[in-house]
């Protein structure tokens, strides 16, 4: 990846805006698009949804599938460099635009992080750097792996390999009948068994890496997980203990630099009991992307997640961000059009409007939409950031807003 700049505003030799590119025009993609405009830069989204958030609002929008090849060329023909926006992307895609025009993340960091088994590998070779391991963990690819599984990994999680997200692709197993039949349930695809660990908690750590090895690191957040997905992520002093907090960024870091990675990734942490009983960390998986718990940035840092990735692709200069304010970002799914204040509604079918006017009332919320036409169960459809000078009041607002919400309380 060429390590000279590309400056916003600029021209090219053609005479056309300088433009950066995105493969996939989800939300991600949408935050993307709206910090490099915000620079100064032209933007191009690769996505076949006339309808896609970032699509909507980009420059340009090339509305063909990932892996077509006229679209791809299109891509490269507007655009000085591209990015994507999540992982499972096709890989040979990204080849093709790597062959040409700078891609960052490249096609090799994103293919380890659509396979389990590859991301998996990664971890234990970073290991004796990081210091961090992967849970005790088994492939399951045929017949005889399964029937090799060491009965030390059960009750385990059993995983997809390839495209699982937000839970999917998961099935908890305690004893090898179950996991003989989850492997078939799942079609038999590769999988890996994960030893199931006594969880306290979750965390991760995101971090942006440029071309030149230059690296900086975000605060380490407290992510809360429900039915697999990320339901709020708090990010503040003492939201994770010092000492596990410093080495997941040491972890993140070493990951990284040993994928000789370029761009912004995220790495997701657990925090289990060691056998000491004292809290441990165990890497879990990672995103070769801006990341949902990263979202906090955008109100509480001087330098958001996303102008990150701007300025990696762009090769600008990576300036060590600030947390400003103690945050929560609580994650916004389509259920809250179809549950106002926790009651279902009458005509369910129908989407009703979450209460913003007393949401945006108190202090410090800010909220973000994604521009997605439907609203519907499950889908991600924005976040809330609350941001405050400490760390009692952003709490005590968001409690405010879980309730105003009728979402879980804190």
């Amino acid at each position: 990846m060429s390590l000279k700049p590309i400056l916003p505003g600029s021209t090219s030799a053609t005479g056309q805006q300088m433009t950066l590119g995105v493969m996939g025009g989800g939300q991600l993609g949408r935050m993307f698009v709206q910090a490099a405009q915000a620079m100064g830069y032209f933007t191009a989204v690769l996505d076949p949804d006339p309808a896609s958030p970032a699509g909507l609002i980009s420059h340009f929008h090339i509305q063909t599938p990932f892996d077509d090849e006229q679209g791809l060329a299109q891509l490269m023909q507007r655009c000085e460099a591209i990015t994507t926006e999540f992982e499972n992307v096709p890989a040979p895609a990204l080849v093709t635009l790597g062959a040409h025009r700078p891609v960052a993340p490249s096609a090799v960091c994103v293919a380890v992080a659509q396979d389990r088994v590859l991301e998996k590998a990664r971890f234990v070779k970073c290991a004796p750097v990081s210091g961090v391991s992967p849970a005790p963990h088994a492939v399951v690819d045929s017949v005889d792996s399964l029937a090799a599984v060491p009965d030390d990994l059960l009750p385990g999680i059993l995983k997809t390999a390839r495209l699982g997200y937000d839970g999917k692709g998961q099935v908890r197993v305690s004893t090898r009948e179950a996991l003989a039949q989850a492997w078939a349930d799942l079609g038999r695809v590769t999988c890996v068994i994960e030893k199931l660990l006594p969880l306290q908690a979750e965390c991760s750590v995101i971090v942006a890496r440029g071309a030149n090895g230059q690296r900086v690191s975000f605060p380490v957040q407290a992510n809360t997980h429900r039915d697999g997905i990320l339901a709020l992520t708090e990010a503040y002093e003492g939201a994770v203990p010092p000492a596990l907090a410093e080495r997941a960024v040491a972890s993140t870091l070493a990951i990284a630099d040993e994928l000789n990675y370029v761009g912004v990734l995220c790495v997701e942490y657990f925090i289990v009991k060691n056998s000491a009983g004292e809290p441990d960390l165990v890497v879990n998986e990672m995103a070769p992307r801006p990341h949902n718990s990263g979202h906090y940035t955008q109100n509480a840092c001087d330098l958001s997640q996303f102008e990150a990735q701007v300025r990696t692709l762009a090769g600008l200069p990576l300036p060590t961000p600030r947390q400003h304010s103690p945050a929560i970002m609580i994650n916004l799914l389509g259920d809250l059009w179809f549950e106002p204040n926790g009651v279902r509604s009458q005509q369910s079918e129908r989407p009703v409007s979450p209460p913003w006017d007393q949401v945006l009332a108190l202090p410090g919320t800010h909220l973000h939409q994604y521009g997605k036409l439907s609203p519907r169960p499950g889908r991600k459809m924005g976040h809330l950031n609350i941001t405050a000078p400490n760390v009692e009041q952003v709490r005590a607002t968001a409690r405010q807003v879980l309730a105003l919400l009728g979402l879980p309380a804190l």
